[in-house]
């Protein structure tokens, strides 16, 4: 089952640290590259990791670059299935950890991602728990399962993988401030999006 488990210090408790310190770590480096970031999300906790997928296909600039959306599918693909097979540390193909973007990229995805990370950690707080933790992380697991699977066909269809990311987001978001209302709001926002998605290609 994901680990939920309180953050510490040394953890990220929310989307400006999470921002803070990619673009540190990209200033620090001249580039991002995803292994970079894995390790400044840390390897261990999966809202986290979550957050960093869906930030990355998300943000302009770098989530437009082509396979991107598919390789943040990849990262939690398999992040789910080593957490739920009892791994203490998540590992992602070297070919996807060496994938990287330019410090001017970043330093512009991330100044575009303030406004909504700030707005976001100010009206996030635990509550609702039963949603982010025992049966509802698994729940979570699964529709995040889900997302990643499609996450190459998404690609094909204008701004859907966008929503699929935004579900990433809130999911991850969910399971770092332990806030059920948000993993409420992120089931219902995957499901608008694949409603929608299914009506332009099916309807």
């Amino acid at each position: 089952m994901p680990h939920t488990e309180e953050t510490t210090d040394d953890e990220v408790s929310g989307l400006d640290t999470l921002l803070d310190r990619l673009a540190q770590a990209a200033a620090d480096g001249g580039s991002l590259s995803v292994g970079s970031a894995m390790d400044v999300v840390g390897r261990r906790s999966f809202g986290p990791i979550l957050l960093l997928a869906g930030l990355v296909a998300i943000a302009p600039l770098v989530g437009d670059i082509p396979g991107i959306p598919t390789s943040m599918g990849l990262i939690v693909l398999l992040s789910v299935v080593q957490i739920l097979f009892g791994r203490d540390s998540i590992w992602i193909p070297g070919w996807i950890e060496r994938r990287s973007a330019s410090e001017e990229k970043v330093a512009r995805a991330i100044d575009w991602l303030r406004s909504p990370a700030g707005f976001l950690d100010r009206v996030t707080r635990p509550r609702l728990r039963l949603l982010v933790e025992g049966r509802g992380s698994l729940l979570i697991a699964l529709a995040c399962v889900l997302i990643a699977l499609s996450m190459p066909f998404l690609e094909f269809v204008p701004f859907s993988s966008t929503g699929a990311a935004a579900g990433l987001v809130a999911f991850g978001l969910a399971l770092v401030a332990r806030d059920g209302l948000v993993a409420a709001v992120a089931f219902v926002l995957t499901a608008l999006t694949y409603g929608v998605v299914g009506w332009v290609v099916f309807g």
